[in-house]
């Protein structure tokens, strides 16, 4: 899923108008969640011209001649070397303004140079603190030892071959595997077999949910909305069986729900005694000259929310790890 939402947003709805369902609906339920904050994310979430785009540069064909006119053009790094588990490799230019470079178009056997996306996007990935030599599980579809990656979507994990395809060379595909198990599964399937795992959850996405075309789709859409929560629930017991103890557990959104974010990691919390919140109060310190962050009540939780020549996010990011029993 974080893959595929990657090419989603950096491909944008420009064209689409504003379902008003939704926005009355959003309107409703974050002026409450969200307070004040509120009136300033609806007005950039509404204004797709407003919109920022990030340029993450693929370490596997280098773009430094774009590097040179990024620098010229007034952007600047993504977390400039101040983000601990932040490697060296990621590079991810960001520019103050909604400045929009053009997609790279795939094309079979030759990587692409770079990659758009919204820069929230990869906060879930650096949370995870990956290393050499880790199995890391992307169980709805992060770089390391061995990936797997899951999608039960047939069309998001043809989207997601194709991205791989794209921007990592074969040798170093092959230690990439792509699954389509329906995400629930997955524990029972191989139990305490990664070192981490991400479920970035299917959720209500708000930014495209906004633009929804068909109002009649969008009125079902918010009246299923309830039953999402159970589902990042029943994901996140599954990869709770797939992690390994003194694994950790990085779950994200793109949405501003509490109660697809705060909620439901509560009742993790609640509900296990061996797995514990993971303090990432650090990483919202660190980014916080890039990113506006709202309160969420958890440690182990950030809610990015966008702001105005921060236009980054909804992104949800929990961190938890899985105690060693003796």
């Amino acid at each position: 899923m974080m893959l595929t939402r990657l090419k989603a947003n950096s491909e944008g709805k420009l064209a689409k108008q504003i379902c008003k369902v939704v926005l009355d609906h959003f309107e409703k339920q974050y002026s409450r969640e969200l307070g004040d904050a509120w009136s300033t994310t609806r007005d950039i979430l509404t204004s797709p011209s407003c919109w920022q785009y990030a340029v993450l540069f693929n370490r596997f064909n280098y773009p430094f001649e774009l590097e040179k006119d990024l620098h010229l053009k007034g952007y600047h790094t993504l977390f400039q070397g101040s983000l601990p588990y932040c490697p060296e490799s990621v590079k991810c230019y960001l520019s103050r303004t909604p400045d929009r470079m053009p997609s790279e178009r795939h094309q079979m056997g030759i990587l692409k140079k770079y990659y758009l996306l919204n820069a929230a996007s990869l906060l879930p990935v650096l949370a995870l603190e990956l290393r050499d030599g880790e199995k890391v599980l992307d169980l709805c579809a992060a770089p390391g030892g061995y990936l797997h990656c899951n999608e039960s979507d047939s069309l998001r994990s043809r989207w997601l071959r194709q991205t791989l395809e794209s921007f990592i060379p074969q040798p170093v595909v092959n230690v990439i595997k792509v699954s389509e198990l329906d995400g629930r599964e997955m524990g029972d399937a191989q139990p305490e077999i990664f070192d981490k795992v991400l479920v970035d959850a299917p959720c209500s996405n708000d930014r495209s949910w906004l633009f929804s075309s068909d109002s009649q789709k969008a009125a079902c859409r918010i009246s299923q909305r309830r039953k999402l929560p159970l589902l990042q629930i029943e994901l996140l017991r599954s990869a709770v069986k797939a992690l390994r103890p003194g694994g950790l557990l990085v779950y994200s959104t793109c949405t501003l729900s509490k109660a697809e974010n705060q909620d439901v990691i509560s009742e993790i919390l609640n509900s296990y005694s061996n797995i514990m919140p993971v303090d990432i109060k650090g990483m919202a310190q660190t980014c916080s000259q890039d990113f506006t962050f709202a309160h969420t009540g958890q440690e182990c939780g950030l809610l990015v929310i966008p702001d105005k020549g921060k236009a980054w996010g909804p992104m949800y990011v929990a961190k938890l790890k899985k105690l060693c029993t003796v």
